[in-house]
């Protein structure tokens, strides 16, 4: 987390889901949830519109006595979609053992570097596509992830487990409630039926919404091949569909208008790095196949929130070399973006053009980060000078060593600064205000050198108020290892209601939730212990 020392101002934060006031036509708007009776879907295909070669049509496998486990209402009502899409008569559909009427399931074809490793074919080994459907917040794209095999499994069985499932849902929407862009879940269907990973564990269907799952790797896919027809026709959907601003976007790039393509990808993924970076999220697998073209979070395997600041930290225990380590993720999303860049050349046919648009991410990501971290400290307002940006993120940068001295808890320690600065105007000192917090560091000098140089820093501005900003910044609760490790456990004996807890915290991280302050408390030991790997 050491980007260049250029921090310019930062570009506005992008969102999955605008939702601007369209007057977007629901999809499950009819009154009766009957589905001898099925209301009008709306549903569309626009994906299939591009070929076979882009899909292979398929039908999803039943799943044995499905339950529902978790039903995401909120995001229902969101999308502008009915309740009683969620109700029984719709559970086998969720399940993968009927089938939605207007749905046109299929799995979607794609390649990949992984661990740094060109992987070849790759494709949607356990996610059915079913569909785009119309909501408040433009079209979605529904897949059922865990429906079973496709073509692209691999010799694999297209099964999810419950227990990666439950970390998916609630990380999804602890995510959206971070304000960080990233797909979505409708809803999670379990089933008492064995699926075998290191052990005999027990399936699971998710169902996830997004405005497009298109990754790095389907670029890639047809790049490999040579197939620059087929190419032309993913970015030019991708375009359409999804980017339509990389036209204007062109006018600046010798009207290269996959050129732009790549300008925009690239500028949402530095934003996404940068607040990954900046609230302690660690991916785990940053392969090229799990990279989304418009920067969202996706694909939710042996993630983390950090507890102890250690910018070595690794989460995947799949990751022997390190590759995925948090201190590396904005080089590896670079390394990525190398990887879409040479896709995309046949298109651009500019190798010094690809060039400059792909380096813009040294100047973007450390841009972006630099603001994230000053929105962090309270540090709001655009700094026109450069030797300013440059004091503050030296400012951000000698905290961090702070933190990572003592490997500290990097969520708990923002949260106390934030109530700290908030404290500042009623406190008899500031010393009296940042108490707790000096106690946490053995070097107490070096801790008071940093302090005094913060405070002034934040000048004679209205403290309370750059507090109450810092708490609307840094959350209280995220999806810590521990707390999702016993909401599973309790879940593998039939009971969801830890699962739904932290659902309610996570969705909005930011409030204080009296009563569940044990959720945001420093983790157990034994959490420490814990292991996640490619298979979680």
């Amino acid at each position: 987390m050491h980007p260049p020392r250029t921090l310019p101002s930062a570009k506005t934060r992008q969102t999955m889901c605008p939702c601007q006031g369209r007057d977007n036509r629901s999809m499950f708007s009819a009154s009766s949830p009957n589905p001898a009776h099925p209301p009008t879907w709306g549903w569309t295909h626009r994906l299939t519109q591009l070929g076979p070669r882009f899909f292979t049509r398929l039908q999803p496998t039943p799943v044995a006595s499905p339950v529902w486990a978790m039903r995401n209402q909120a995001l229902l009502a969101e999308l502008g979609w009915s309740p009683d899409l969620l109700g029984e008569e719709y559970l086998g559909a969720f399940a993968g053992n009927s089938t939605l009427p207007g749905t046109d399931p299929m799995a979607t074809v794609y390649s990949g570097h992984q661990f740094g490793q060109w992987a070849g074919q790759l494709g949607d080994g356990r996610a059915i596509w079913l569909g785009e459907a119309p909501s408040h917040c433009g079209p979605q794209e529904v897949q059922l992830k865990g429906a079973g095999r496709t073509p692209y499994s691999r010799g694999g069985d297209g099964r999810a487990v419950l227990r990666s499932s439950i970390r998916e849902y609630l990380c999804s929407e602890a995510m959206h409630g971070l304000g960080i862009p990233t797909t979505r879940a409708l809803c999670l269907v379990a089933s008492p039926e064995p699926v075998r990973r290191e052990t005999v564990e027990t399936a699971a269907v998710l169902t996830r919404v997004a405005p497009s799952f298109l990754r790095f790797g389907h670029f890639e896919h047809f790049a490999a091949q040579g197939d620059v027809d087929s190419l032309r026709r993913l970015a030019d959907h991708a375009i359409a569909h999804h980017l339509p601003e990389c036209h204007e976007r062109a006018e600046s790039l010798q009207g290269n208008v996959y050129a732009a393509l790549l300008q925009v990808v690239q500028e949402r993924t530095a934003h996404l790095l940068a607040q990954w970076q900046a609230l302690g999220f660690c991916h785990g697998v940053m392969n090229t196949d799990n990279m989304s073209l418009l920067g969202l979070t996706i694909d939710y395997g042996p993630f983390q929130f950090m507890d102890g600041f250690n910018p070595g930290h690794i989460c995947n225990h799949s990751d022997t070399q390190g590759r995925y380590a948090y201190s590396r993720q904005p080089n590896i999303a670079y390394w990525n973006l190398f990887c879409l860049a040479q896709a995309l050349l046949p298109l651009i046919e500019d190798q010094d053009l690809t060039l400059q648009v792909l380096e813009a991410y040294k100047t973007t990501f450390p841009r972006a980060l630099g603001d994230t971290m000053r929105a962090k400290l309270g540090l709001s307002g655009a700094l026109a000078m450069e030797s300013a940006r440059e004091a503050d993120w030296q400012l951000v940068e000698d905290l961090l060593q702070l933190l990572a001295s003592k490997r500290l808890d990097y969520t708990l320690f923002w949260r106390q600064l934030s109530h700290a600065v908030a404290r500042l105007p009623t406190s008899p000192s500031p010393d009296a205000a940042f108490e707790p917090l000096r106690d946490l560091f053995v070097d107490r000098q070096r801790w008071q050198d940093w302090l005094q140089r913060y405070l002034t820093r934040l000048g004679p501005s209205p403290r309370a108020a750059t507090g109450m900003a810092m708490l609307r910044t840094n959350p209280k609760f995220v999806l810590r290892n521990h707390l999702a490790e016993i909401a599973i456990r309790q879940a593998q004996i039939g009971d969801f209601g830890e699962v739904e807890t932290l659902y309610n915290l996570l969705k909005s991280p930011f409030d204080e939730h009296p009563g569940h302050e044990a959720y945001a408390d420093l983790p157990p030991d034994w959490a420490g212990q814990l292991e996640i790997s490619c298979s979680s």
